[in-house]
């Protein structure tokens, strides 16, 4: 294939996730709206859901591959990214105060998955047992957020009665936030199918592309769902949005390659060494300042971006 086809390609991904991404994010506030769940809490759940699809596709289709160091690279990549990449980013531009009732046990939870990943990971290898042990985490992160939801949905009840959305507009809601997600995932793939095949053309090892440039990648629709938010003020939404997806890619996507490659996945000495301690420091640095102030600081956000940049210096060097 061409350079003028890939440029193509490559271009018809961005319009499509930059597109998606505002119907996705409309949608989303739409449905916290509407029910009078909390906006972090929809971006905790509904929207990372959504917005982790990309992770999971790639790493599941790497393990069956063969692809192991691509798919494990991939999912602790992604959290890294979004921490130290779309989380810096957020924080810089709307340095907000957080709902510490909301934040503050999703937040631990995140570390919590980080640092027990780094310790179950430490012999090389993740097995059904660990798997399992991370499993009960997303779902207590799980029960953690339906519970907020239905508290959020009682309190906002007890204000006033809300009005009769009419079916129509309902169905058109939810079609454009399916068309959202839909142009979100396969403009991502678009991306990084082609980012991928020129990576590996270089000779860059999967192990690095995998922490790289796919992980960045699978973390466009948190990216572009976090821009979209900047955009339109929504910083509640991105910041649920990048706890829920952390927890999603730490706790359920490498079981899941786990139990694919038949109980027991390989851990690099990379992963182990480099990509899951720099993940463990990442999520400290996330959560200390708003857990002890009560908010996001701008400081915290370059702090973000520069260790980030650090840990990628040293990961190509």
């Amino acid at each position: 294939m061409n350079l003028f086809l890939v440029a193509l390609w490559f271009a018809l991904g961005l319009v499509l996730i930059v597109k998606g991404g505002d119907w996705f994010l409309n949608g989303a506030v739409w449905i916290a709206e509407t029910t009078g769940v909390p906006r972090f809490i929809i971006g905790a759940t509904v929207v990372s859901l959504a917005t982790t699809l990309p992770e999971l596709t790639v790493s599941v289709t790497g393990v069956l591959k063969g692809e192991v160091d691509l798919a494990v690279g991939n999912a602790v990549g992604s959290v890294t990214a979004n921490l130290g990449l779309i989380l810096g980013i957020s924080a810089v531009c709307i340095p907000s105060a957080v709902n510490t009732k909301q934040f503050g046990l999703k937040a631990c939870l995140m570390a919590g998955s980080a640092a027990a990943l780094l310790l179950l990971c430490l012999g090389g290898a993740l097995s059904a047992a660990s798997a399992l042990l991370l499993f009960a985490i997303f779902a207590s992160y799980l029960l953690s957020s339906l519970l907020d939801a239905r508290s959020g949905m009682v309190q906002n009840r007890g204000r006033g009665r809300r009005e009769a959305v009419p079916p129509r507009q309902i169905a058109e809601k939810l079609f454009l936030f399916s068309i959202g997600i839909a142009g979100i995932l396969v403009g991502s793939q678009l991306l990084i199918d082609y980012g991928s095949a020129l990576a590996r053309l270089l000779g860059v090892p999967s192990a690095i592309i995998g922490v790289t440039l796919v992980a960045v990648g699978t973390s466009l629709p948190e990216l572009v769902t976090t821009v979209t938010a900047i955009v339109k003020k929504e910083a509640s939404m991105s910041i649920g949005n990048i706890i829920g997806a952390n927890v999603i890619d730490l706790t359920l996507i490498l079981p899941i390659c786990s139990m694919v490659s038949g109980g027991t996945l390989t851990i690099s000495r990379q992963t182990a060494a480099l990509d899951l301690p720099a993940c463990l420091l990442l999520c400290l640095l996330a959560i200390l300042p708003p857990l002890l102030c009560g908010r996001f600081r701008r400081w915290q956000g370059w702090a973000l971006l520069a260790l980030y940049a650090v840990y990628l210096a040293v990961l190509v060097l």
